[in-house]
């Protein structure tokens, strides 16, 4: 039997997208016959009390290694913990390298190491496992590093150009989640064959429009919120991180010049900028703009169910880098979007084509918000409907759970040989 050793600073039982991603991927690989070990973090992005109970963790070695069971395969944590200062948060990440490097050169008969981006530092920590193991590599690039981190020169750039350089060059195959990005890193290959496209996907077991009855039981916990109970108010719900990668600036000066409108907005999340939306939400005295912590992810259909579209404004210094996985779970639960951000950037040349969002490509801060006002001025429930519709054949074809898994099989296979 195959042994794949997963190397990913998130997985379960942490509650974000990457996780979910990736505890997918390793149940698709034990399904078919390969044996997995993951090497990663203690949950600390977004701890979610029902999901660390079933996945209870253990010293392995004290102070070091905790380990757990997902799905009968052996996790192991090094710990972590989401520091408020800087200084503190670059030291547990330092930690964590080291004392992984270390603990992934006690794992024996490993055939593969497969790791995601964010960080690059994994995919190159891993070149040098695999080496002293004599095993393959593939790295999934879901972000590029360095040019997310919009760094002006210096040797801290020079430093990570090289290290990306050796990552992309050194690995036996590199994935990446769409055409945009594959354009923008494939030049940085010396072999080009080595760069594969592998999309995103999202499980459409557990996301879809859910019942009635999910939707009271919804309604029953967020009875507080004062949300309005009339059937003709469009509900735009945003739920993720919220942090520097999305814009909320748009916004607020959105929700304050529809407040004479039949419309809310649902913020679900927690994150760096949450005190500012926080903030504004006060000062201008935004009662139709709610803020939520993270919810279980068991309830996401509901919340997003409950919803008639959901909106997702990319930071415009920061849209060029990054993808993100919710636009999938939207479309699955047959949901449109809202989306700001620049022309070609890859969540726009995803969606173009597809019409199941109202795209704002427009720059200029003003023009872009008038846009999306005069296009909830206008647009209907029905329309919202019809939207979704579109939106959900296209998952089903494309980006289900299995087919995309599949094509992770299959490149695994070929590498292996």
């Amino acid at each position: 039997m195959k042994r794949v050793l997963i190397h990913t600073l998130i997985f379960s039982p942490d509650g974000v997208s990457t996780a979910y991603l990736y505890n997918d991927i390793a149940l698709r690989l034990q399904q078919r016959g390969y044996e997995v070990v993951v090497l990663t973090t203690t949950p600390h992005f977004n701890i979610v009390p029902e999901q660390v109970e079933k996945q209870p963790m253990r010293w392995k070695v004290w102070g070091f290694c905790k380990v757990s069971k997902f799905n009968g395969m052996t996790v192991l944590h090094v710990p972590q913990k989401k520091f408020k200062s800087t200084v503190l948060r670059l030291l547990g990440f330092v930690y964590w390298h080291i004392v992984s490097f270390f603990i992934g050169l006690t794992i024996k008969h490993v055939d593969l190491i497969l790791s995601p981006s964010p960080p690059l530092t994994v995919g190159w920590m891993n070149l040098g496992l695999a080496k002293l193991k004599g095993c393959k590599v593939i790295y999934n690039v879901q972000e590029i590093y360095p040019d997310i981190l919009k760094l002006k020169g210096g040797f801290v750039l020079k430093f990570l150009r090289w290290m990306e350089h050796k990552v992309y060059n050194g690995s036996d195959a590199v994935t990446t989640i769409d055409q945009v990005f594959y354009d923008t890193i494939e030049p940085r290959f010396e072999d080009k064959s080595k760069l594969h496209i592998i999309p995103n996907f999202v499980d459409t077991e557990l996301y879809h429009e859910v019942s009635y009855q999910e939707l009271e039981d919804l309604r029953g916990r967020w009875a507080d919120l004062n949300l309005s109970t009339d059937p003709n108010t469009i509900k735009l719900i945003y739920a993720g991180n919220i942090g520097h990668a999305q814009s909320w600036e748009p916004l607020i000066e959105l929700a304050d010049k529809t407040r004479d409108l039949n419309v809310e907005y649902i913020v679900i999340g927690e994150g760096v900028k949450r005190g500012y939306v926080e903030e504004e939400i006060h000062k201008r005295g935004l009662d139709k703009l709610h803020l939520l912590p993270y919810q279980p992810r068991e309830l996401m259909p509901a919340i997003l169910s409950y919803s008639d579209a959901s909106f997702i404004f990319m930071a415009p210094e920061m849209d060029g880098d990054g993808f993100p996985s919710k636009v999938y779970t939207i479309m699955a639960c047959e949901r449109p979007l809202l989306v700001m951000s620049s022309e070609g950037t890859p969540i726009i040349n995803f969606l173009k084509k597809k019409n199941c969002a109202k795209l704002v490509t427009e720059q200029d801060f003003d023009k872009k918000v008038s846009e999306a006002v005069e296009w909830l001025k206008t647009i209907t429930k029905q329309e919202l409907m019809a939207m979704g519709k579109c939106g959900l054949s296209d998952i089903q074809a494309n980006y289900s759970k299995e087919k995309v898994t599949d094509e992770y099989i299959e490149l695994i296979r070929n590498v292996i040989g």
